[in-house]
């Protein structure tokens, strides 16, 4: 037989599932446990007990001498039988009253020699004979064993027999039906986890601060109703916006403060501050919730799997009951035995009584009780399965009873895995919607961000940029910190991959913030914030990937004067554009957008009149309506980079107030448009890179007033004596062409201050070069050039002088009398400044510092 523990062990779930077993799982597995006693009792007493004993039953001729005499006094017979198998035995039966008795066997022959000695023992014989009356037979003591053993398996009916053992294996079956969804690999591994996320929920420092938090709103906001009164609302429900409370909130009054687990206690929170690391496991555990919902709610094996069980039990309670019902009339004290060996006993019939029939029987009807009320119990649990909907879950009453409105219905084996925990305690449950609000998650990252980034740190954060303005740039945090508003001093502020920024009322503090970026950061601001906003911002800058991630304030930032957007706004996306119109921008004057536009998004067009700048830089779509540029009447400058241009746009040509004009990284190979500049009257600087120019033709010489002319990164292989008719011509840069010659005529332009002809093939340089006598920078590197003229002393003006890269042998002496060369602006070989004479070298060594040494 099993020991109890062993068969204990069956129903040993871990305790941690306890949460999971309702009242119903509970009472049915203590009831399991009853009916294993009742099992391991009867199989004990079976085993300990006799089974059964049993009686021949005389013929009836036999039996009527054998009647026992009427006046109660005790009569004797004796009955000789026949020798069996050639022996002779005798059997004495003595009975007492009513009650015979089975004497031992005496042998025929002592018997015999006993009555012919006339001794007084005989005659003490013959009185107990004359005393005592009875039934003979002939069975000794090992024959009787056979027949119980026999007979045991004959006439007992099956049931009795095999009771305890019947009631041992439903049982088992019935336990390992209730609990076979904590054991099956694809049910036990998601209720695992949720049992290990739900007690670190539960547990969590965060939740305790985030629902007393919640509870101290609560409070604050009826202070006045809870000063003087009498009654305790119940339920006290805030916006998540404005944090009033909603009027449909209902209100139920009890007298005094009482705590209770339906809500929050409304008390001031002892711990203001959450520690580090509590602050990392909770984060922690808002990332494991997110992921077991997304991985369990999509599925209801579950829901499944324990609806399969409970019908599993409930068919085998009606097996049970309807079969053990039949059988329990056949469990009796007397049977009546045939066991057919006659020819080895003498008899056929035997009486047997079942010593254990009666308190099997009682066993029986106890375990029938048990059974039916596991029965019913089983039923109840079907109707609670069907009754309500366990695929769906609210959190209703917790957001009713929170200011975490945002806290989301769960379904399927999510759902039903709540639905089991509100069983054991809704408190769970209740304290496990903590971190399914994403309201609560930013509270968590917003008392860590701030935990983290004080003020101190933030300030060392700050930097200096390229206009001397003090700059702070925080890239990928979980939200703006409180202590960047602290930073009144502030004038650029960087906002980067921060998907949660909020910027309060307190940004009215930062009176110095001018300029704002937003990269990837769709920022969320306050009335008051943005009022500022829109009153002190002058500057702003948005990258985005879709255009719907641009804010919706920014339409409306009235006084400002210069927006770069970067991101997508193809084509599908200009109509989304175009609902937020830019007319508000009645001061906007630079407009920069990086992206991939076909045409200029009509909403351009709203702050066309007030434009100076425009900036247009495709990825290389190419951009083929610009008839929009024509309303642009005020454009001064214009960049259109990276358009897939073939050529220049006739619109430009009405742009009367252009004055710079940039086509950089295009596909324009010629340029014969350019005589149409002629009527750009104010048109000074011309860029037309990084494109596949062939040849400048001589009509250039209509841009009287150019004073900076790009071409490089083209395929020029000369130079046309029209450029140098640019009088006002300060600054030419045809590096990375293929030009071989620099024409002499480029000593007609007097005002050249800057000229770039790096990456090309000139190997000779004209004399008449070194009578530009305003040239700052002169960038000669990688060409053929084989020698320097000793003239270059002419250039007294020149700071930067590029030579790396040529046939040079020597550098002239004459470097020395250019009085602003230093060697920091001498890019050459070390072997060639080497070379020089030291006191060249001395010269050029000198630390005088030259205020426009780099100006252009």
């Amino acid at each position: 037989m099993f020991t109890l523990a062993e068969v204990a062990s069956l129903n040993d779930i871990q305790p941690t599932y306890r949460i999971l077993k309702p009242w119903w799982d509970v009472f049915m597995d203590y009831l399991a446990v009853v009916m294993l006693m009742v099992a391991i009792f009867a199989g004990t007493m079976q085993l300990t007990k006799d089974q059964v004993v049993c009686l021949p039953v005389l013929p009836s001729t036999v039996n009527s001498k054998a009647q026992p005499g009427t006046s109660g006094k005790a009569d004797f017979t004796t009955v000789e039988t026949t020798t069996h198998h050639g022996e002779e035995a005798s059997m004495r039966t003595v009975s007492f009253g009513s009650a015979p008795t089975v004497t031992p066997d005496i042998p025929l022959s002592r018997a015999t020699s006993s009555q012919y000695q006339p001794t007084e023992s005989g005659q003490d014989l013959k009185k107990e004979q004359k005393d005592s009356s009875g039934r003979k037979t002939n069975l000794d003591f090992q024959q009787y064993v056979f027949i119980n053993q026999m007979c045991y398996h004959l006439a007992l009916p099956w049931y009795s027999k095999y009771f305890p053992y019947l009631v041992l294996i439903h049982t088992i079956i019935l336990i390992v039906s209730s609990n076979f969804w904590f054991k099956y690999p694809k049910t036990c591994s998601k209720i695992e986890h949720f049992v290990s996320i739900l007690g670190k929920c539960f547990e969590s420092p965060w939740t305790t601060k985030a629902l007393s938090e919640t509870a101290c709103e609560d409070s604050e906001e009826n202070k006045q109703r809870l000063t003087g009164a009498q009654s305790l609302p119940k339920y006290v429900s805030t916006s998540s916006d404005e944090g009033s409370p909603s009027a449909s909130t209902p209100m139920i009054t009890k007298s005094g403060f009482k705590f209770s687990a339906d809500k929050p206690m409304i008390e001031v929170p002892s711990v203001t501050i959450l520690d580090k690391k509590d602050g990392e496991q909770a984060k922690a555990l808002f990332e494991k919730v997110r992921k077991f919902r997304a991985h369990v709610e999509d599925s209801d094996l579950i829901y499944k799997l324990y609806v399969g069980q409970t019908v599993i039990k409930t068919v085998k309670f009606i097996f049970i009951l309807c079969y053990t019902a039949n059988f329990v009339n056949t469990i009796s004290f007397e049977h009546t035995c045939h066991p057919k060996v006659e020819h080895l006993i003498g008899y056929t019939e035997f009486e047997c009584t079942h010593n254990m029939a009666y308190m099997l029987k009682k066993l029986l009807i106890s375990y029938i009780s048990l059974i039916c009320v596991y029965g019913f119990i089983c039923l109840y649990t079907l109707f609670w399965l069907f009754r309500i909907p366990l695929k769906e879950y609210s959190f209703e009453k917790v957001r009713e009873e929170s200011s975490f409105s945002d806290i989301p219905d769960v379904k399927n084996d999510f759902a039903f895995l709540l639905h089991m925990v509100d069983q054991y305690d809704q408190l769970y449950s209740k304290r496990f919607g903590v971190f399914l609000s994403e309201v609560s998650e930013n509270k968590l990252r917003e008392i860590s961000l701030n935990h983290e980034w004080t003020f101190e740190k933030l300030r060392q954060h700050v930097s200096r940029n390229a206009q001397d303005k003090q700059e702070l740039h925080l890239f990928m945090l979980s939200g703006v910190p409180d202590a960047v508003f602290d930073l009144t001093d502030l004038d650029v502020l960087k906002l980067e991959l921060i998907p949660e920024a909020k910027i309060p009322a307190k940004i009215s503090q930062m009176i110095n913030l001018q300029e704002l970026h937003l990269c990837h950061c769709p920022v969320k601001v306050e009335q008051t914030a943005f009022s500022f906003l829109r009153d002190h911002l002058r500057c702003l800058h948005v990258k985005f990937t879709d255009v719907a991630e641009i804010p919706a304030w920014v339409y409306l930032l009235k006084n400002l004067r210069e927006l770069y957007l970067i991101g997508n706004l193809n084509s599908e996306n200009n109509k989304m554009i175009g609902l937020e119109s830019l007319r508000e921008l009645r001061h906007l004057k630079i407009l920069h957008v990086k992206s991939n536009l076909t045409k200029i998004p009509p909403n351009i067009t709203d702050v066309a009149p007030h434009l100076t700048k425009l900036v247009i830089h495709n990825d290389g779509t190419k951009l083929v309506v610009l008839n929009s540029l024509k309303k642009m009447i005020n454009v001064a400058e214009l960049e259109l980079q990276n358009c897939e241009l073939e050529r220049i746009p006739h619109a430009i040509f009405s742009l009367s107030n252009l004055q710079e004009l940039d086509l950089k990284t295009n596909s324009i190979r010629t340029i014969e448009e350019i005589i149409s500049f002629q009527h750009l009257k104010r048109l000074t600087c011309l860029k037309l890179w990084h494109n596949k120019i062939v040849n400048i033709p001589s009509s250039i010489t209509h841009i009287k007033n150019l004073e900076s002319l790009y071409l490089s990164n083209n395929k020029l292989e000369s130079l046309p004596a029209a450029v140098f008719s640019l009088q006002k011509l300060r600054c030419l840069d045809v590096s990375y062409n293929s030009i071989v010659l620099i024409p002499v005529e480029i000593g007609l332009l007097q005002n050249l201050q800057h000229f770039h002809i790096t990456g090309n093939k000139v190997d000779i340089l004209p004399k008449q070069l070194f009578k530009c006598v305003k040239l700052r920078t002169l960038s000669l590197g990688q060409n053929c050039i084989t020698s320097i003229s000793d003239k270059i002393s002419q250039l007294l003006h020149l700071t930067h002088l590029e030579l790396k890269g040529n046939c040079l042998d020597r550098l002239p002496a004459t470097l020395g009398q250019c009085q602003l060369l230093r060697k920091s602006g001498l890019v050459v070989e070390d072997h060639l400044f080497d070379a020089l004479p030291s006191e060249v070298k001395e010269v050029l060594n000198q630390d005088t510092s030259v205020p426009f040494a780099n100006g252009i």
